[in-house]
């Protein structure tokens, strides 16, 4: 009896460190810093004075505890992008939907605990255009003593791409709505905050990568920009694809990757050319007639040893209507789908779901430059209207008035979605979730619409991760499409391009309650209302419910 009890005890004190990792704390002063860029500067917001912000590094089954201060005048929320926030989504971060914002003067623990995650992922302000420069990286790395199921590369590295503004950015989304028409594009690229020298500015220096040769690197690359997806490629060197949104890829060599808003990529690079400079090029991919930025960022990869005086190599960016190439890297993602990381596919659906995405046009007597109307967006034809009670509280203490539980399922309008546009481009708005039964299956197609112009949406889902089971151009057709569908190993993620004039399919478990938000991750897109949320009921027992609110969650 006594060696039993010795047992009992001795398990119950290692129990816990098997299964809980540590408590990981992290302050954030949101303040505002004088920062000089494209030669002239102005005040921009961030956290602790640092752009791009600090790395938040945890181990999986880390708990991570952020206080969040803000000092600056804005309203502040933090979106921890990625991270699954199992049960806990008061800590989830999007403004009016899962909680009202940091008021200046006031501060927020955000507390969540990483389950079954490890990779890159990035955090960003949920709230107006505070996002453009109050953003980072998360890094989660593996449990203690777990290998990547890739050589161990020599030294990581966090490549952060962004855009810039020489005018303050909410000066020029508040324009834009104020005028109905769409925004200035931004003036520059970014590679870890700098843009490279460029023509109207050439004395500026860029982001150096240092390398050895013969030694191994990592990559991770995240696009942390507000409206451009991004074409990323080092001149003379290979990148081995390894992980996308923080999970582990069937690895693929390739010298251009494409990354969208939200997105994040993990690639190894060997240093294995002849000492010297090599260019790090950063460049628009925008297949829709739609102005962006052209500017390219630049930034060096420095083999040591060269002298500073020697001449960079030079790499060619792809065309910005490159489809081809993003089509080339995006078709070649495959999940590990090994024993210790399966891909868990649904194979059957019970919510089978067609959301057509796009812009619209709504009439809007005071904007004179748009003659009257306002460019909009939607999805399903309801433009989304922000409420003023954040929804995951409405939800909790049953407040009624806030939303309505009808977001269509399918199209209200049937129309050749990819072909000449209808003859009213008016949206309905609403504040619209569609309820969903926990540990529930979806499957979801997400249709490109080519009202005012088809474009390649990415589509990010808050609180889950999502298998992207098929893509195709023009309209879908269930009954050929589906039977092309990869339910074997396609790849897992949290953000997706809708392709320009096409459509994906993406496929999820309901496993987390709460209130989650599925929106455009181009920032003009979700001003203009190009978003939703899907609200999971509670499961049995309080391992599937949500979490009750914290203490000092903040209050509108």
């Amino acid at each position: 009896m006594d060696s039993w009890l010795q047992i009992l005890v001795l398990v119950a004190c290692i129990t816990p460190a098997v299964v809980q990792g540590r408590v990981r704390n992290y302050t954030f002063n949101v303040v505002m810093k004088n920062t000089t860029r494209l030669c002239s500067s102005k005040p921009i917001v961030t956290v602790n004075g640092m752009f791009p912000g600090p790395t938040l590094y945890a181990r999986e089954d880390d708990t991570v505890l952020v206080r969040v201060s803000n000092r600056v005048k804005y309203n502040v929320t933090i979106h921890w992008h990625g991270i699954r926030q199992l049960r806990s989504g008061w800590a989830d971060g999007p403004a009016y939907i899962t909680q009202c914002p940091i008021q200046p003067g006031q501060s927020y623990v955000y507390n969540f605990t990483i389950t079954g995650q490890r990779g890159t992922l990035l955090w960003h302000a949920h709230i107006l255009w505070l996002r453009a420069t109050l953003h980072g990286a998360i890094v989660i790395l593996p449990k203690r003593g777990v290998p990547y199921p890739f050589p161990k590369p020599h030294k990581e590295v966090v490549v952060v791409l962004g855009e810039w503004w020489k005018s303050d950015t909410e000066a020029v989304i508040k324009q834009a709505i104020k005028s109905g028409l769409a925004p200035n594009v931004s003036d520059a690229h970014t590679i870890n905050g700098h843009p490279g020298p460029i023509s109207n500015c050439p004395s500026q220096g860029g982001f150096t990568l240092p390398v050895e040769s013969g030694k191994r690197y990592m990559l991770r690359i995240i696009n942390a920009a507000l409206n451009e997806e991004l074409f990323f490629k080092i001149a003379g060197h290979q990148l081995t694809i390894v992980e996308v949104d923080a999970t582990y890829v069937k690895p693929f060599k390739t010298d251009t990757i494409v990354i969208a808003p939200g997105q994040t990529t993990n690639a190894l690079i060997s240093a294995d050319q002849s000492s010297g400079k090599y260019l790090v090029a950063a460049s628009p991919f925008m297949d829709s007639p739609i102005t962006v930025d052209n500017v390219t960022a630049t930034a060096t990869l420095h083999y040591s040893g060269t002298l500073a005086a020697t001449s960079t190599t030079l790499t060619k960016t792809p065309p910005q209507n490159a489809t081809a190439v993003a089509n080339n890297f995006i078709n070649s993602l495959r999940s590990l789908n090994s024993k210790i990381y399966p891909a868990k596919v649904p194979l059957t659906v019970d919510h089978n779901l067609l959301f057509t995405v796009g812009l619209g046009i709504n009439p809007c007597p005071s904007c004179k430059a748009g003659n009257g109307s306002r460019v909009v967006a939607s999805m399903n034809n309801v433009t989304f209207v922000m409420p003023t009670t954040a929804l995951l509280q409405a939800h909790f203490f049953n407040i009624s008035g806030v939303f309505t539980s009808d977001f269509p399922g399918n199209p209200p309008t049937t129309f050749n979605y990819t072909g000449s546009p209808p003859t009213n481009l008016r949206t309905t708005s609403g504040t619209k979730v569609y309820r969903l039964r926990y540990n529930s299956t979806v499957q979801l197609v997400l249709q490109d619409t080519g009202i005012i112009a088809p474009e390649n949406h990415p589509i990010h889902l808050h609180g889950f991760n999502f298998f992207a089971v098929g893509k195709g151009l023009g309209n879908y057709n269930p009954k050929v499409d589906q039977k092309n569908f990869n339910l074997v190993d396609p790849v897992e993620r949290n953000t997706i391009g809708v392709p320009s004039g096409g459509w994906v399919a993406i496929r999820f478990r309901a496993d987390n309650p709460g209130v989650w938000f599925m929106h455009c991750h181009l920032e003009i897109h979700t001003t203009w209302g190009l978003k939703m949320a899907f609200l999971v009921d509670n499961g049995k027992g309080p391992n599937e419910s949500l979490l009750p609110p914290p203490s000092d969650l903040p209050k509108c």
